[in-house]
């Protein structure tokens, strides 16, 4: 995910709504994440498909790490031939 910096890439949901052609704009060309306030908090974020696509396939990633993690440390693995064998048996059918 690109740097966010503080002086254009946060604004107010009224000048957001004010201006929002202009922001999408400004996502495309500079890729930016756009972090929108309301009352002074932040309230969401705007992103391009390419930065949420590749955001969810990292969370993705990241979460099957951490199951394998926790099978390793709770003992739930096999040798690789076991491995192989269970494989080969599910896309067999059996």
């Amino acid at each position: 995910m690109r740097t966010i910096s503080v002086t254009n890439d946060i604004v107010p949901i009224a000048e957001f709504k004010t201006g929002i052609s202009r922001w999408f704009k400004n996502l495309k060309t500079n890729g930016h994440p756009l972090i929108i306030t309301q009352n002074g908090k932040p309230a969401g974020v705007l992103l391009s498909p390419d930065e949420y696509d590749e955001l969810v396939y990292r969370k993705s990633f990241m979460d099957s790490i951490d199951r394998g993690l926790a099978d390793a440390d709770g003992g739930r693995m096999y040798p690789t031939a076991e491995a192989k064998n269970i494989l080969a048996a599910r896309r067999s059918g059996g």
